[in-house]
């Protein structure tokens, strides 16, 4: 058995297609199929069903793609810690975050980078339990993601709860305000996450406990689209301040207003619970902790309303 066998058994598996995942090894597609045949051969049973293409796994090559997925993620393990062992600062860390996360983790893998300058990252946009089911499959190394039910083979830190607010263009009607209630967001025509997304889920769950029915004129699961929507339209949208990157809070186009607070959830980074886990997971995991994230955040949106209230200000001058 060869650690190149295992690899073609997880790429198959990630791509569903004998060719892709042989483009994706840098191998022949014949190449990658004996492979596979032989590794069948030496365990003497069948882990692929096929035919003249790709049908799935069968159970028993179900269980050899967990025992594959450990074997490389150990063999990942021993690598980073020899790198370490030699004293070169490097390594590789996959991430998956909540989309509502872009902000601080553009800060996490900053400090990680700046911490471990060879440091390689590979960032996913998933849902909190995609985020769980890879942890656990150990096709990620670390998640951020919304606390709530965990499975138990994770571990978990807090690193900040959410702050949400009102995204809105600057042409809109609505002039500056220092805070906004529910009920004034829910009259508006709004434009949010799809309920596939935990965020919308959140919000959905206040303006039922209020009892108010919002009027969400336009769903999506594409963050950038939902900005696009927001700024080129009479549109609105309720967002946590960590999921407005830093050229839109500094853009003259958009307006950022807070909202009434109320319970918000916590977004933690996640691991898979190890014995032994690699030198590089360890370090970035301790420099996580040292961050305060929460605190800059709260800066921010300090920023933002001091910035609403110089604008409402001026507006009731205007008008007075």
């Amino acid at each position: 058995m060869f650690i190149r066998q295992l690899e073609y058994l997880i790429a198959l598996e990630k791509y569903r297609h004998f060719a892709k995942a042989a483009e994706s090894c840098f191998v022949s597609q014949p190449s990658l199929s004996v492979a596979i045949r032989q590794l069948e051969d030496e365990l003497g049973l069948t882990i692929i069903q096929r035919q003249r293409r790709f049908l799935g796994f069968t159970p028993e090559g179900q269980r050899v793609l967990e025992w594959a997925r450990k074997t490389l993620s150990s063999l990942d393990g021993l690598k980073q810690e020899a790198a370490f062992a030699q004293s070169v600062a490097g390594g590789h860390i996959t991430l998956g975050t909540v989309p509502s996360a872009l902000r601080a983790v553009s800060r996490l893998a900053a400090e990680f980078r700046r911490a471990i300058p060879g440091l390689t990252l590979e960032i996913v946009s998933l849902s909190t339990r995609e985020i769980q089911r890879r942890l656990v499959h150990q096709e990620l190394h670390l998640g951020l993601a919304y606390s709530g039910e965990m499975e138990e083979s994770l571990v978990s830190q807090p690193l900040y709860a959410e702050r949400f607010v009102l995204v809105c263009g600057r042409k809109s009607s609505l002039l500056p305000r220092t805070t906004l209630s529910w009920q004034a967001l829910a009259a508006l025509p709004l434009c949010l996450l799809d309920s596939e997304m935990q965020n919308r889920r959140i919000i959905d769950e206040v303006f039922q406990q209020a009892g108010i029915v919002p009027n969400v004129v336009l769903e999506t699961n594409n963050i950038s689209l939902l900005y696009e929507m927001v700024q080129e339209g009479d549109l609105y949208s309720i967002m946590p301040i960590s999921a407005i990157p830093a050229y839109l809070l500094n853009n003259s186009e958009m307006m950022i207003m807070p909202v009434t607070p109320f319970s918000t959830p916590q977004l933690n980074l996640l691991r898979l619970r190890q014995d032994n886990s690699p030198a590089v997971l360890e370090a970035v995991w301790k420099i996580s902790q040292r961050l305060n994230i929460a605190q800059q955040f709260d800066e921010e949106a300090a920023a933002e309303r001091y910035s609403l209230q110089l604008s409402s200000d001026i507006n009731n001058e205007l008008e007075g």
